[in-house]
């Protein structure tokens, strides 16, 4: 563990040697190594190694979280706000498909719902993204033409990570070229639990470089990371190495997205904007399947952040099935009455 490198002149040499010999730009990998310097020693106020950033962490309240997770969870909310909430869930989502199966057809269709998401209710909004793989970029991008729903691409060897820096690097700028708004990475899981956070940290910079002005999520794969000190402490490293939005989970990894684990992950975001001034944006993702279970993440992230993260531009919900069980919910809250489950299309 070289906790005491400091983010910006200590590169793992892997990292560094992968960043060099790749495509990227020279000012914007400077520009993010910077960047990252920058927001370490914020945190720390005085040093500008990752020892001040992970060595003084404590250990999280397990029984605390979860007590405090299961609380907000039994909040009920009135019908206004019911509806008010499930509008904001849907302009929240990130519509996915991340299949063996996909084809351009299914990906097109897919978007075609992202745009109109129930075409007899033209009051119900658009979702946020379109989340695919790489190669069905383009796909999305022209089906989406014109909509706002911004097309978000997972990247560096999803789900596993477990390939080449070189090829991460280069699946992200080509995820980007053919028109990804968004890119949402994976962490080297293997090096973060073997204690290498020097790698886990250089690659989301080198990544983070190579997206530019590109929105980047990193998603940690919280079911892999064992403990809820784990949790926070892959939260902090992620943002500060630059991470635009932290997110839970790629949805192949059982447990994906728990309220707990996402009280966690909030409160670091909390507490690193506290310290430094940067605002992170947070995505649960996987296994949130119904309207009451993203209202309670609405209610914990409400009680944990404030309004100001109320919206698609700080919170996003990564899911498939969740967005007709919202639809059927607004159906019945305006009408009176459920819709089948089969009167929506099928994602």
């Amino acid at each position: 563990m070289r906790l005491e490198s400091s983010s910006r002149h200590a590169v793992a040499p892997k990292v560094y040697d992968a960043a060099m010999g790749s495509t990227l730009d020279p000012v914007a990998r400077e520009r993010a190594q910077t960047e990252a310097h920058e927001l370490v020693r914020a945190w720390n106020g005085r040093s500008i190694g990752l020892g001040g950033l992970l060595g003084r962490l404590g250990s999280v309240d397990q029984v605390g979280v979860e007590e405090r997770a299961a609380s907000l969870a039994k909040r009920s909310i009135k019908r206004a706000s019911k509806l008010w909430a499930l509008d904001l869930i849907v302009r929240m989502i990130d519509l996915t498909t991340l299949e063996g199966k996909d084809t351009p057809g299914k990906v097109h269709a897919l978007c075609q719902k992202a745009r109109r998401p129930d075409p007899a209710d033209p009051s119900v909004p658009s979702v946020a993204a379109m989340c695919v793989y790489p190669a069905l970029v383009a796909v999305a991008r022209a089906a989406l033409a014109g909509s706002g729903v911004r097309v978000a691409s997972v990247a560096t060897g999803f789900p596993s990570g477990q390939t080449f820096l070189e090829l991460k690097l280069a699946e992200t700028e080509l995820a980007i070229e053919a028109g990804a708004d968004e890119v949402d990475m994976v962490i080297d899981r293997g090096a973060f639990l073997c204690g290498d956070y020097v790698t886990v940290f250089d690659e989301i910079v080198a990544v983070k470089a190579a997206c530019r002005t590109t929105l980047l999520k990193v998603i940690l794969e919280t079911g892999e990371l064992g403990t809820y000190d784990n949790v926070r402490r892959a939260s902090l490293l992620a943002m500060a190495a630059g991470a635009d939005f932290i997110k839970t989970s790629t949805g192949k990894v059982s447990p994906a997205a728990t309220l707990p684990v996402t009280l966690v992950m909030l409160e670091a975001i909390r507490d690193f904007e506290r310290r430094t001034g940067r605002a992170v944006g947070m995505k649960p993702a996987g296994g949130i399947r119904t309207s009451r279970e993203a209202i309670a993440y609405l209610v914990v992230l409400y009680e944990t952040l404030g309004p100001g993260w109320m919206t698609p531009d700080r919170f996003r919900f990564g899911a498939s099935s969740l967005l007709n069980d919202v639809l059927m919910q607004i159906r019945k809250e305006r009408d009176g009455r459920y819709s089948g489950g089969d009167y929506f299309s099928l994602d």
